[in-house]
């Protein structure tokens, strides 16, 4: 299993995935995320751009030339009031069901903090559905933890 940098030739792999992704994300909580058609287009372009953004990491695995996983993350600003100046945030991770629990996402979030730590970035921070225990699990088990529970109320 090879880990490494996407380039623009990825992104068509990665497509199908995000799709995947927002429509398991849409199964837990329609009200959160509820889709456009096809929003896997809407991630073409952004995909696109975070190649040529320094401090965004895009990796991808692949398997024998087959891409099999991959993880998107930006440097995100924070609010004027905190110490803290900025965060990196993993927006999307995803494992094809036929390689998970084979250590691809714990090696693929294990970079990604390499690759931020380099960057002296100190913290990183991302969401999960409230459904998704296993994901909870995962990033725990690298090192994450709870802090925060977005509330939702449907009006």
């Amino acid at each position: 299993m090879l880990i490494r940098t996407a380039t623009i030739d990825d992104v068509p792999a990665v497509l199908p995935m995000l799709a995947k992704t927002c429509a398991l994300h849409e199964s837990w909580d329609a009200a959160k995320y509820g889709l456009r058609l096809h929003p896997e287009q809407y991630y073409e372009k952004w995909l696109t751009r975070l190649l040529h953004k320094e401090r965004s990491v895009f990796l991808v695995a692949e398997d024998e030339g087959k891409l099999v996983a991959f993880l998107a993350a930006t440097v995100e600003p924070e609010i004027s009031i905190y110490s803290l100046q900025e965060f990196a945030f993993i927006h999307d991770i995803w494992v094809e069901p036929e390689y998970r629990r084979k250590g691809i996402a714990p090696q693929i979030i294990k970079l990604t903090v390499e690759l931020y730590k380099q960057m002296e970035i100190k913290q990183i921070r991302l969401d999960t559905v409230a459904a998704n225990d296993s994901a909870r699990q995962l990033f725990k088990s690298c090192g994450f933890r709870v802090s925060i529970m977005e509330m939702l109320m449907k009006i």
